[in-house]
């Protein structure tokens, strides 16, 4: 009996290009595609495929939120989570919604077909990179946990959310309708709360908390 794919993932050239391969194999059948997380929900229920091959950054609802649910309403899917972001951050938010793997969208279609296979046997799957990103991070003890989005006021989500999307405090003040002195201010708040020392930082920690996508 052959195992059914479902791909989730917004570009389609994407999808078109993992169903070539996905198909090429004797055990594998794609039976639906979703452009959206709302959609990729809708699809589970109508088709219950085997595994569900989730990008992290769908464009509606965050590829966490989406595991989550798979997980509540339908026990028997596997997730793995596609993405483009190494970060330990990421890999642990996914398997901490539900999902038995992780793949980064830089491997090859070899690795992804052995995650596939691997969570239908019942086992858990990391790209090799993300194995040794989570050994070092046991090996060094680990970090502090990042604060939850809540210790911040809704002004400075506001400002994290522009900042991760690449403005500039001037920017940000006309948006705003403040000073520049008051983005900044609300900048040096935001990475006091939060622990994080750089803009590349702030990013990862908005597309994780669903403040932008990836």
């Amino acid at each position: 009996m052959k195992t059914r794919v479902m791909l989730a993932d917004d570009h389609r050239m994407f999808r078109e290009a993992l169903r070539i391969p996905l198909d090429a194999e004797n055990d594998i059948e794609v039976v639906a595609e979703a452009n959206t997380g709302a959609e990729a929900l809708v699809g589970v229920a109508e088709h219950l495929p085997d595994v569900l091959l989730l990008d992290i950054a769908l464009p509606d609802i965050k590829g966490i939120e989406v595991a989550r649910r798979v997980g509540r309403r339908f026990g028997s899917v596997r997730v793995i989570a596609l993405s483009g972001y190494s970060d330990r951050l990421f890999v642990e938010e996914m398997l901490k919604a539900g999902a038995q793997a992780y793949v980064l969208k830089s491997s090859g279609a070899d690795e992804l077909i052995s995650a596939i296979r691997a969570v239908m046997g019942g086992h858990n799957f990391l790209s090799p990179e993300l194995t040794s990103v989570m050994v070092r991070h046991v090996q060094t003890g680990g970090e502090p946990p990042t604060p939850p989005l809540t210790v911040l006021g809704k002004r400075e989500q506001e400002v994290l959310c522009l900042l991760a999307d690449g403005l500039r405090s001037a920017e940000i003040a006309t948006q705003l309708g403040i000073t520049t002195a008051t983005v900044d201010v609300h900048r040096r708040n935001i990475k006091q709360k939060l622990r994080l020392h750089t803009t590349a930082e702030l990013t990862r920690y908005a597309v994780r908390e669903g403040l932008r996508s990836a």
